[in-house]
């Protein structure tokens, strides 16, 4: 992790850690690093926001440092974040930028920066962009009179990605009874539009952002009112997505939740027996659940690992030419068609394979078996977080816990990139004897780091 960026991009609470000038900041500097090599005079920079109430503010910091160096600022509104990655592209900018913090409460925020190529950054690149904000190593150009940038706004960039995601199926879904569940965020302004125009029948849920209540008990981090809503409505599934739709989860006609692991081995299934898998691999992290490397074991597919996080999955994507991957989480990558997670297009290509096979979502989810798992979140300070590494009684209790399990689990106790936490997670055979081990541990990296 770089110091402003983490693994997905900068994040803060807005206005407090992510403030106006430092998104000006970056907006200014992320210009001098990256259209260096543009061939426009005035080059442009596409921006998309999701729902939260600072996303405004923090649009006009943004636009008025990369105005400030001579870029002109394409502002798309209200988008997912994969459509950012899409739209980059297809309007021939420079690079995008979504204003997100993903599934975090609506009082953070973030910057995500994409080049003309719809990928994220390398951290060569961010490192770059840190050491002209933070060290001073180069003083962005500021112009004057006409050479100043100006500000341009798309009101046809939702119906543009909306037609990109809908023109991936490849068959339709009439019939098809389906809740989608916004979390308040960027999927309530196309999420419907797709799957409707696709055939589906559509039950909304949490579509109505104000601003503060993106991913409050609704989304892909709280599914539990889509679970039971599947259920007592007697619907075929239903998809959850988080606060900017990058990322999502489904959940059976039982209300059982089918998580990025079971999507990605549904699909690669799917894709390794029409021929389509490419080098029959599929690339996860180390956070996946144990079941999911069972699962490639019994059908013949190879599994690539990986750090945390969906760009070192892509960046493992491209090194070795796969084609599907992702995290447990919700984010996966189907590169055939994104150059980044996409939670609505996961669901087009998921309810496809279950309308291809004829089966419910249920049968399909029991290919691969679930290893109990026990997920700590421990709050740490901004010091601790960087201690960590390097605690010698965090490592003895994570090595204590490891010799307990024996080999019938794992442990894996890692900071996250995006919050001020460390993960403890645990896998294995008895959820007792794991949940006690992950206590055991939080407790120790609570003591030490907190």
């Amino acid at each position: 992790m770089g110091r402003l960026f983490g693994t997905d991009g900068v994040r803060g609470i807005a206005n407090k850690d992510l403030t106006n000038e430092l998104a000006m900041q970056i907006g200014s500097a992320a210009a001098t690093v990256l259209l260096k090599e543009a061939k426009s005079k005035k080059p442009t920079v596409l921006i998309g926001k999701d729902t939260r109430a600072s996303g405004d503010m923090l649009e006009a910091a943004l636009t008025a440092g990369l105005c400030s160096v001579g870029c002109n600022v394409l502002s798309v509104g209200v988008v997912p974040t994969p459509a950012v990655a899409y739209l980059v592209g297809e309007y021939e900018c420079e690079a995008g930028i979504m204003i997100s913090a993903s599934h975090n409460p609506c009082e953070y925020n973030g910057i995500k920066i994409f080049q003309k190529t719809g990928y994220k950054l390398d951290d060569a690149i961010e490192e770059e962009i840190e050491a002209i904000i933070l060290d001073k190593t180069e003083k962005p150009a500021l112009k004057i009179g006409g050479e100043v940038g100006n500000r341009l706004s798309s009101k046809k960039a939702v119906s543009d990605y909306i037609d990109h995601v809908v023109n991936t199926a490849e068959v339709r879904f009439d019939g098809m009874r389906i809740a989608l569940d916004c979390a308040n965020g960027s999927a309530s302004v196309c999420a419907k539009e797709i799957f409707t125009r696709l055939g589906a029948k559509c039950i909304m849920l949490s579509d109505t952002p104000d601003g503060t209540n993106i991913n409050e008990d609704c989304g892909s981090t709280h599914p539990e009112e889509l679970m039971s809503f599947v259920k007592d409505a007697n619907l075929d599934l239903g998809l959850a997505f988080d606060g900017d739709a990058d990322r999502m989860l489904a959940v059976d006609e039982n209300g059982e939740l089918v998580d990025g692991d079971k999507v990605i081995a549904i699909c690669s299934k799917r894709m390794k027996e029409e021929g389509k898998l490419k080098q029959d691999t599929a690339v996860v992290t180390v956070m996946s659940n144990m079941g999911f490397f069972k699962f490639c074991d019994e059908h013949g597919i190879k599994c690539a690992r990986t750090a945390v996080g969906d760009r070192y999955v892509l960046e493992r994507m491209l090194k070795d030419g796969y084609n599907i991957g992702g995290e447990q989480s919700g984010h996966v990558i189907f590169l055939d068609y994104a150059t980044t997670g996409d939670g609505e297009l996961s669901g087009v290509k998921l309810v496809e394979t279950v309308v291809k096979s004829g089966k419910k979502l249920s049968e399909l989810a029991s290919v691969m078996e679930v290893y109990p798992q026990v997920l700590i979140n421990v709050k740490v300070s901004p010091e601790g977080k960087q201690k960590y590494n390097n605690d010698e009684y965090i490592i003895a209790a994570t090595q204590k816990a490891e010799m307990e399990l024996m080999g019938d689990g794992r442990v894996l106790v890692r900071v996250s990139g995006t919050e001020p936490l460390v993960r403890v997670m645990l896998e294995g055979k008895d959820i007792d004897h794991i949940t006690a081990l992950g206590n055991d541990i939080a407790a120790v990296v609570k003591e030490r780091l907190s």
